[in-house]
């Protein structure tokens, strides 16, 4: 029996060295196990042939079974992967391309063109833009809305949360058929209605440290629309790390904040500023101190401001300063921050 398979790995060795199609070496080797099957069927028990051939015709065909099944799967593997490959070749040529505005476009951004400080040169620059929002949440549900309505050519959202029935007094890209669903997906759908011309990637899963800076390095910007400390400064690592700028915002109660997070061009990172988590009990989130449902449509459309201003040059964005929002008391201010130079993530230290 071994010197049949050595001769089988001789064909296919020469076949291979010769250029032979894999086809035509199979074949080859098919012939020569019905071959074997033959001698075992044609001689009779005993036959000296038959037992240098291993006397029974049995563990032939075992062996021609295995071979059969790994050739089964490598066939549906095949066939997986190239449908796979179809299925992103066809993503990549649905997906919003780059290139010149179609007429749809510069009806729909007019009022964007029209301004003086975006004009067609910001509209193309958000056009070319890759924002990805982390949160699908209060903060991320109206900054997703208007980066979509403003035309971001490509924007992500990581979320590995699922739509509860109290989210919805404030998390308005989400509705109420879409309870359990997961968010990210959610969110897409309510995004594809508003503006079929961008792409909107959702990510459903947890932003960890083993993902963030390899996703952070695909954009341009992030918007961070989270409510722990420890997601937060998870966040500020990737992104200084990578040097991508973060728009962050912040909501409590009835007080908001937002600020622009970009140590790589002289702005401080978030540990500059609050380099320490907060004492137990001084940052309940809002499912703890309740929140009213107005204030993430303010901060977060604040946020997708910046982000607009940010990608189209436009204005003075808020780089080294915090605004600080009142809605019980409709107050606002802005206050100065500042880069930490012994920073533990951004400085010499």
């Amino acid at each position: 029996m071994g010197w049949v398979l050595l001769i089988a790995g001789g064909l296919w060795a020469l076949g291979w060295w010769m250029g032979t199609p894999v086809r035509a070496r199979l074949i080859l080797l098919g012939l020569l196990f019905l071959g074997v099957l033959a001698i075992h069927v044609a001689l009779p028990d005993g036959h000296p042939l038959r037992l240098a051939l291993g006397d029974s015709a049995g563990p032939w065909l075992v062996l021609a079974g295995l071979v059969g099944l790994v050739l089964a799967y490598r066939q549906v593997l095949g066939r997986l992967r190239a449908r796979a490959g179809e299925a992103e070749e066809a993503r990549a040529d649905e997906a919003p391309q780059p290139g010149p505005f179609s007429d749809a476009e510069l009806e729909r951004y007019a009022r964007h063109i029209t301004l003086r400080e975006i004009g067609g040169t910001g509209q193309r620059r958000l056009k070319q833009a890759k924002v990805l929002v982390v949160g699908a949440g209060g903060l991320g549900s109206p900054a997703l809305f208007y980066l979509a309505a403003a035309g971001v050519g490509r924007i992500g959202v990581i979320d590995h949360d699922v739509v509860d029935l109290s989210n919805l007094q404030r998390q308005i890209i989400h509705t109420d058929a879409a309870q359990d669903m997961p968010k990210v997906f959610s969110a897409a759908e309510r995004v594809a209605a508003l503006n079929p011309h961008v792409d909107l990637r959702p990510y459903n899963r947890e932003l960890t440290e083993d993902i963030a800076q390899e996703l952070f390095a695909e954009y341009d910007l992030i918007l961070d629309g989270t409510d722990h400390y420890a997601i937060r400064a998870l966040i500020n690592r990737a992104a200084v790390a990578t040097g991508t700028p973060v728009v962050s915002g912040a909501i409590a109660a009835w007080e908001g904040q937002v600020t622009i997070f970009d140590p790589a061009h002289g702005a401080p990172c978030m540990a500059c500023v609050f380099p320490k988590p907060p004492a137990p009990g001084q940052a309940a989130t809002c499912s703890e101190t309740g929140v009213i449902g107005a204030l993430p449509g303010i901060i977060g459309s604040l946020m997708a401001a910046e982000a607009i201003k940010h990608i189209a040059h436009a204005g003075e964005p808020l780089k080294g300063r915090m605004l600080i929002y009142d809605a019980l008391y409709a107050e606002t201010r802005v206050i100065t921050v500042k880069r930490d130079p012994d920073c533990p993530v951004c400085g010499a230290g």
